[in-house]
């Protein structure tokens, strides 16, 4: 293993933090690591750092967090710490071709999709709301284009029907620094065997908006699950109850397809705790919500509480 590079960690969330552990646990720690600038909570003022920063700085690395690449200064800033490699990893920005001709080997990119489908910021939430049956990650040889390098290596996953959003990104997260390792041990014999993606077959995920977490209770279950599971943890879903907003944290598989025992949004059984929801075809468990202003629930909780009888309704 050449634990020689000098490795640029370029990244911001929680995805990109199980690489930089990887890549420090193993040896391949970084000589710079680059993530977004900290948010300003706009009420109280607090400064809040990104989990790559937060990681950087307990382990003591040098920490950057330019608001543009596209600046001679950002450039002569990282030719100082003359990089053979950027590891990029939802990062947040896409860099201009002088920031990635300055490493000797380039950049590499981890992506939660199996490429060219799925480019964009939202690859594993889309995957599981349009109820792909699989997934994957992707490592490619990063050029200037959106999701567009070259592809050195590509790993697949089935995507279950209890799978969120959330703890497939774990998972993708943890293949994809395994796989980094496995390349960097033979990083020049792997970039020259990447091979170019087929445009024709592209597909782009668009960011998720908070508009598009309300359940409509006419469309069929299978689809109401991806969207719960797609979109869970965040921006999530929600519903209404009596007037008051729900959020749903947890949903069972979908039941009897083609059956109808209730009309769209009606509570057709409380079996085992749970809240079974008629929608357009099938029915529906939630098994976990939030309802407004009060902390995460059980379903059986939430029954027992609001006294929520058979044949009540959530709001389409």
């Amino acid at each position: 293993m050449n634990k020689n590079l000098r490795i640029v960690f370029m990244g911001t969330p929680d995805f990109a933090l199980t690489t930089l552990r990887t890549l420090c646990d193993s040896g391949h720690t970084p000589v710079a690591v680059y993530t977004q600038p900290d948010k300003v909570n706009r009420r109280g003022g607090k400064i809040s750092f990104s989990p790559v920063k937060a990681y950087a700085l307990e382990q003591n690395l040098p920490v950057f967090q330019p608001v543009s690449f596209r600046t001679e200064e950002a450039a002569e800033e990282l030719r100082r710490f003359s990089p053979d490699l950027i590891v990029v990893i939802a990062y947040g920005r896409i860099l201009p071709q002088a920031i990635l001709d300055i490493p000797t080997y380039g950049a590499i990119n981890i992506h939660a999709s199996l490429l060219p489908k799925y480019r964009g910021a939202a690859p594993v939430q889309r995957a599981i709301i349009d109820g792909e049956p699989e997934t994957g990650v992707t490592l490619m040889h990063l050029d200037a284009g959106m999701d567009t390098g070259a592809i050195i290596s590509q790993s697949a996953l089935p995507i279950t029907e209890t799978m969120t959003a959330g703890s497939l990104l774990e998972t993708l997260a943890d293949m994809g620094s395994k796989e980094l390792l496995r390349i960097l041990d033979h990083l020049p014999e792997m970039l020259d065997k990447a091979t170019a993606q087929d445009e024709s077959r592209a597909t782009y995920a668009e960011k998720l908006t908070k508009d598009m977490g309300h359940l409509d209770w006419t469309k069929p279950a299978a689809v109401l699950s991806g969207l719960a599971r797609g979109m869970y943890p965040n921006p999530g879903t929600y519903t209404f109850f009596r007037g008051k907003r729900i959020k749903i944290h947890q949903v069972i598989p979908p039941k009897y397809p083609g059956e109808a025992v209730g009309h769209p949004g009606e509570i057709v059984s409380l079996d085992s705790g749970v809240l079974w929801v008629q929608t357009g075809n099938g029915i529906l468990g939630i098994a976990k919500l939030q309802p407004e202003n009060h902390k995460q629930m059980d379903a059986a909780d939430f029954i027992n509480g609001y006294q929520v009888k058979i044949h009540d309704a959530l709001e389409c």
